[in-house]
């Protein structure tokens, strides 16, 4: 019969304690030690082009502050308009209010509505954003 070993490990002994290492580094850290070049992302470099989902950011001012304003009546119709059906429509500021609070809308939302003006009538979102006095209701 031929010689067994027990707790034999294919692995040289070199290797054996850099597995060790690594696995020792990773327990401690909770992150891997050992990274593969080919996965290790390179760093940006000054003059890359910065790709957002907003496109360029205006200096601060004047222009900065309209597209802020631009960019929050946007959030505000399309918040409306996912949380409203076309069936509530016409309403009043009640009826917006109730429809928004009935299907959940998020507490800045059903707040701005409380805000529109008493006996105004609206027909679809962009109508509501306009008598907020939001910039590109219309």
């Amino acid at each position: 019969m031929g010689h067994i070993e027990r707790g034999g490990n294919p692995v040289s002994p070199r290797k054996d304690d850099e597995m060790k290492h690594e696995l020792e580094g990773y327990l401690r850290s909770g992150q891997h030690t050992h990274v593969e070049e080919a996965n290790d992302p390179e760093p940006a470099a000054d003059d890359d082009i910065r790709v957002g989902t907003s496109g360029p950011v205006p200096p601060p001012g004047e222009e900065r502050d309209r597209a802020r304003a631009r960019t929050e009546a946007e959030s505000l119709r399309l918040e409306l308009a996912r949380h409203m059906d076309r069936t509530a429509f016409p309403a009043d500021r009640a009826a917006v209010v109730r429809a928004l609070e009935e299907h959940h809308a998020p507490d800045p939302v059903v707040e701005a509505a409380r805000d529109l003006p008493k006996g105004g009538t609206y027909r679809n979102a962009d109508e509501i954003v306009k008598a907020l006095g939001r910039p590109g209701g219309g």
